[in-house]
């Protein structure tokens, strides 16, 4: 037995007998016949420019791109494991096309790359393949499953002290950072961090309701210093010249960013004086729960668990094969969904499904006319809510 190998490693890799291999080579068999989705995704990477610029050392292609958010999406993987499979996996590099003599990529070219990718984007290649499906006869569309599901947002759970304590410490974070990077910038500020930390650890640990309201107020006083402070920076970075390129570049994304938290500030204050100081119930559909993903909706699913994300709505054939996604905005009730699902089918497939199946949420006697008068033969509830089978579908057995 020898402690080391010394035959000479072979350049070509061998291909994996494993399960999860052989469905990424069946993934990319497929996006190899349908080279339209690769031009979809570098006409994002352009974001308007005649040629990309690549970034890294060697760049990545609109293929790559694509190919290795389709592995962080199945894997469920944080942008940082990917950056690691890819140098260390074989499997992975093969899929994602990286050469032998290539390196991987780091976890901010991933995640700049990837984000470019605009939900358009992803809903037309959603289509694309859709319609590979049908001209192989996968699905044929004639048979569709209806149901909502809610994704969440990656936020930390929403609270006022802690909507106002964000507020702070990133508008404070871009002044220090104009502060300390653009020396031409002279914007007077105090840093006000550390006294809005420890309100918003009173507000939590207030033994009473009179000192709660007391700290509250002096966070919301803290929060319009910081606020007025963020004004005034952007109107100095208005008027600001900058003889160096990088920091002008630099100064626009601040100010950008300054523009962006400014007014969502003054929303979480003007809603935290309504609910805290004068006792007003704030409607859901105009309360901000995040001043990083300010899009979030509030979704109180089956009248008890409260979410913060998106209400989804899926179409499935009978292939598994996810037909259509429609992310809506608030959380209407899953019964004003369904014209408006078999109307997208109809727009994908050129006619409606024969059988489709709802879940109970969907079910009304209004929207079963409205299905069976665009010609659904079938319709399947997960309740009754008054229906008869007989009503529903053709015949008890179905």
């Amino acid at each position: 037995m020898r402690k080391k190998n010394h035959e000479q490693m072979p350049l070509m890799d061998i291909e994996i007998e494993h399960p999860r291999a052989e469905e990424l080579m069946n993934i990319s068999r497929i996006l190899d016949t349908l080279p339209t989705i690769n031009e979809m995704v570098l006409q994002d990477l352009r974001g308007g420019e005649a040629s990309p610029r690549p970034t890294g050392a060697q760049g990545m292609s609109a293929e790559q791109v694509l190919r290795a958010a389709i592995i962080k999406q199945l894997e469920g993987f944080s942008y940082e494991e990917p950056a690691f499979h890819l140098v260390d996996s074989r499997t992975y590099r093969s899929f994602c096309r990286i050469g032998v003599m290539q390196k991987g990529f780091k976890k901010s070219t991933l995640c700049s790359n990837i984000k470019k990718i605009s939900a358009q984007t992803w809903e037309q290649i959603n289509q694309v393949l859709v319609g590979y499906a049908k001209d192989k006869k996968i699905e044929k569309g004639r048979e569709s499953r209806i149901d909502c599901t809610v994704v969440e947002t990656n936020i930390h759970e929403p609270s006022d002290r802690s909507l106002l304590w964000d507020c702070v410490r990133v508008i404070t974070d871009k002044l220090v950072q104009i502060r300390d990077e653009l020396a031409e910038v002279k914007v007077p500020f105090s840093d006000h961090r550390k006294r809005a930390k420890r309100r918003m650890m009173g507000i939590l640990n207030a033994k009473n309701e009179k000192i709660r309201k007391r700290r509250y107020i002096d966070l919301l006083k803290v929060t319009e210093k910081t606020l007025c402070y963020g004004r005034n920076a952007i109107c100095l970075l208005k008027s600001a010249v900058f003889v160096d390129t990088v920091k002008m570049v630099k100064a626009q994304g601040i100010k950008q960013e300054l523009e962006r938290v400014i007014p969502l500030t003054q929303r979480v204050m003007d809603q935290t004086r309504r609910r805290v100081i004068l006792g007003e119930k704030v409607p859901a559909t105009e309360k901000i729960v995040s001043i990083f993903e300010p899009h979030t909706d509030i979704i109180i699913k089956d009248r008890r668990e409260v979410l913060y994300g998106h209400k989804v709505c899926l179409s499935g054939g009978a292939s598994n094969l996810i037909t259509d996604c429609l992310i809506v905005e608030g959380n209407p009730a899953d019964s004003t969904l369904t014209t408006e699902m078999l109307d997208r089918h109809e727009a994908i497939y050129g006619r409606y499904p024969l059988k489709v199946a709802l879940d109970g949420g969907f079910a009304s006697k209004d929207n079963l006319r409205e299905a069976k008068s665009r010609g659904v033969k079938d319709v399947c509830f997960g309740k009754k809510r008054g229906l008869k089978e007989e009503q529903m579908c053709r015949s008890s057995w179905v």
